[in-house]
């Protein structure tokens, strides 16, 4: 079993700390900063010697000094938009929820509001949520529906922002989260979407390092280089359902199936131009948490974002710390619901157009196998996101960590399942549209 791993952030442009094993353990999750965004990440081991650490983070610094993307101009706040921020919750987690709310009431934005959704079915005798909302300068928003894009279309229907962004609950946003979205939409006046980066808050358990060393960076590579991801075919046509990843001087980084854009974009670090939100009708109310599908909302609205010819823009200067599951079990159960809702999210997709039929026909034997092969390399030779951090090149640090096969069989034995899922999330949404019982 892993011991526990300190996330340490440190600034790159200062004097470099020396940092030393100490009783809470020897292995680390260095987040590099530059002008005060992170630009890189590297695990290591610590010693009683500084000297060993300073070797690392003397490569990191030199490393990512030459990879960063410049800074860029500032925008003035008179010329950002007007933003709506969204939490929809089930009042689970009160403590994260309320340490949320006491940052992003005082984000460094000029015009912005907090909509809590309360999504919870129904409202127990013991309900902390007025003395958390108490005196707090957030409105609150009643979706009794269930479901998670039930509470993020009851958001945005109440929402008064041209922007509408999107966290979570077990989510802590940095102080300028919301100004590099805004930035990043004033200086792409074509953009419809921005997503971020998404760090771990803490790695105190076997679980929550398992899960970064698997899946960190929420399924795909962290990476800290700004792209636009745009339609790689006719927009609107979409034949082939490609998507390609363009740098800032207009190099394609990548191309990839639209269906992939999870490693570039994840509910809990996304933002959307509220004209495209209402063209598209909202978040699909049969995906998501807290409906049979168990996810895949997210992931939905940013490929329908794709298909509709728009333009994704990832953004590494907004940054959210994710609170990863703390129990093995909780971790199985998270990764088998990611699986589940990947192949409900098909399932919606090909229900709301039928030309996705055809392009997953082709596509699904090739994704299955890359899927296996990249199971097989976190397990069997262990690979994880300590060897996949594409804007740093390789510097002496901690061996990677290995991880159980547990992990992959549990995402694995997800898909299969995500079809029936998806048509009793169908078949529950219509009856709750019907005003009949939610049960089964």
């Amino acid at each position: 079993m892993p011991g526990p791993r300190r996330v340490l952030h440190v600034d790159l442009d200062a004097a470099l700390p020396a940092l030393v094993a100490d009783a809470t353990g020897a292995d680390a999750l260095v987040v590099g900063h530059r002008d005060g965004y992170p630009v890189c990440t590297a695990a290591l081991t610590l010693t009683d010697d500084p000297s060993d650490a300073a070797m690392v983070l003397t490569a990191l610094a030199a490393t990512s000094q030459g990879s960063a993307a410049p800074a860029p101009a500032p925008v003035d706040d008179h010329d950002l938009p007007s933003v709506s921020v969204v939490v929809s919750t089930v009042v689970d987690r009160v403590e994260d929820l309320g340490r949320l709310l006491d940052v992003l009431e005082h984000l460094d934005y000029p015009e912005h509001e907090v909509l809590v959704v309360d999504n919870r079915v129904r409202v127990p005798a013991d309900d902390p949520l007025p003395a958390l909302l108490a005196e707090r300068a957030v409105r609150l928003v009643e979706e009794r529906r269930p479901g998670l894009s039930a509470g993020r279309n009851a958001g945005i229907a109440a929402a008064r922002g041209e922007v509408v962004a999107f966290t979570d609950d077990d989510v802590r946003v940095d102080q300028r989260w919301l100004r590099a979205l805004g930035e990043r939409f004033v200086r792409e006046p074509g953009l419809d979407a921005v997503s971020g980066v998404i760090l771990p808050t803490e790695l105190e358990t076997p679980a929550q390092v398992w899960y970064e060393a698997y899946y960190g960076g929420f399924s795909g590579e962290r990476s800290f280089e700004p792209v636009t991801i745009t339609p790689d075919d006719v927009p609107g046509a979409m034949r082939f359902a490609r998507a390609a990843a363009v740098s800032p001087d207009g190099t394609v980084r990548r191309r990839f199936p639209v269906y992939g854009i999870g490693a570039y974009g994840a509910g809990a670090n996304m933002a959307f131009r509220r004209t495209l939100l209402e063209a598209v009708g909202g978040f699909d109310p049969t995906l998501g948490a807290g409906s049979p599908a168990r996810g895949g909302e997210d992931l939905a609205m940013f490929v329908e974002t794709l298909w509709r010819g728009g333009r994704i823009g990832f953004e590494p200067r907004a940054v959210v710390h994710h609170r990863h599951r703390r129990t093995v079990a909780e971790l199985h159960a998270q990764l088998h619901g990611n699986g589940v809702g990947f192949s409900a999210l098909l399932c919606a997709l090909v229900a709301g157009d039928r030309r996705h039929l055809a392009v997953l026909a082709r596509l699904v034997p090739l994704a299955a196998t890359a899927k296996a092969r990249g199971a097989a390399d976190a397990l069997f030779r262990g690979r994880g996101a300590d060897h996949r951090q594409a804007a740093t090149p390789t510097v002496p640090a901690a061996p990677s960590t290995p991880v159980p096969r547990s992990l992959a069989l549990h995402e694995l034995r997800g898909f299969p399942a995500g079809p029936s899922a998806w048509f009793r999330s169908r078949r529950r949404w219509r009856r709750v549209q019907a005003g009949r019982s939610v049960g089964g």
